[in-house]
């Protein structure tokens, strides 16, 4: 019995979730599993009644679940960056959710920006430490207001943090097993200390994994050859900011947000699935927003908890549906309704 948390969230979160669930129910009935799922409503509206997101005893109750799957955060009534770090990094770092999983696939070349790429072209993944580096939130201002202001943001790395984060990586290449290269991606040549820490513990490590291949690239040179030579990658471990920043720059030329998801993984604990492309508050209500990044969300959490086979059955299912039915990835531009797309995938569990 597989026990799912489900925060549908903000804007168009629920309308995807929904379709999510469709889905999830067409392969549980399909694959023969178990499942139960209850509703936490972590949202902008609940917060502006309350005042209320993700309290401590929610976290101990979430501890209990297989998996948590998340619709979207942000909600325009609501200050940025309240939701954000009250919903989405909370539980990140509460539960320990210590790796962002961002697969990078093109399914059709239709929805692909690049001239001449092709499916086999974009094919990677990218390994994101996800809950150190910047966003660990430390810093402060010095003299505030005035004209000598300093504000100082720390980029905060561990040996400990850092090292399970590369190893995941490593793992995670050799599971893979497609071109069995780990690309280490970061900016040696400036931030001398973080990833000088960064490059002796991917050194050190890579000792072990004699089978895998290794290289590294600056995240500006990363950027460049993610349009020029996606067909270079395999996977790629990096931080936290620069794996914030180059996984929307793939969502792109996989095809957009909406058909880009993502993991939020403690390998030892419970792990999180979202699609990647925010709330959208302006197609709120209109059911013409992409649900298939949800849905490859749920194939993720899927893999995660064992449902190998209904996990790439899901896949294939949304492959078919890009490449055979919508008409463009873009809410509104599908050629169906959200509910309708849902339907298509569900039917060809």
């Amino acid at each position: 019995m597989h026990r799912i948390a489900v925060i549908p969230g903000d804007g168009t979160g629920p309308e995807v979730i929904r379709e999510g669930l469709k889905v999830l129910a067409a392969a549980a009935k399909k694959f023969a599993f178990k499942y139960e799922i209850k509703e936490f409503d972590f949202s902008g509206q609940r917060y502006l009644k309350t005042g209320k997101l993700v309290d401590d005893k929610d976290i101990e109750e979430l501890k209990d679940y297989s998996a948590i799957y998340l619709g979207a955060v942000g909600d325009p009534d609501v200050k940025p960056g309240i939701i954000e770090t009250g919903v989405l990094l909370k539980l990140r770092f509460a539960l320990d959710q210590y790796i962002n999983l961002r697969p990078v696939k093109l399914y059709d070349q239709r929805f692909c920006p690049l001239k001449d790429k092709t499916p086999q072209d974009i094919d990677f993944v990218v390994v994101r430490e996800n809950s150190e580096g910047l966003y660990k939130g430390m810093g402060e201002f010095q003299n505030k207001g005035s004209q000598d202001e300093v504000a100082i943001q720390i980029s905060y790395n561990t040996r400990k943090g850092v090292e399970r984060c590369i190893r995941y990586a490593f793992e995670y290449t050799r599971k893979r097993n497609r071109k069995k290269n780990l690309t280490l991606c970061g900016k040696t040549n400036v931030l001398t200390y973080a990833w000088n820490l960064w490059q002796r513990t991917f050194n050190e490590v890579a000792k072990d994994y004699p089978d895998i291949k290794t290289d590294y690239a600056h995240v500006d040179a990363t950027t460049m050859w993610f349009v020029k030579n996606p067909e270079w990658f395999d996977v790629i471990v990096t931080d936290n900011m620069f794996g914030d920043i180059i996984t929307d720059l793939g969502a792109m030329i996989q095809g957009g947000m909406g058909i880009a998801a993502g993991g939020n993984i403690n390998p030892q604990g419970v792990s999180m699935f979202e699609p990647i492309g925010g709330s959208a508050p302006k197609y709120t209500g209109r059911n013409v927003i992409n649900p298939l990044a949800a849905v490859c969300a749920l194939s993720m959490m899927l893999e995660t908890l064992g449902e190998e086979k209904a996990a790439l059955a899901v896949e294939a299912a949304v492959i078919e549906v890009a490449r055979k039915k919508i008409k463009s990835l873009a809410a509104g531009k599908m050629g169906y309704s959200t509910t309708e797309v849902g339907d298509l995938v569900a039917s060809r569990i």
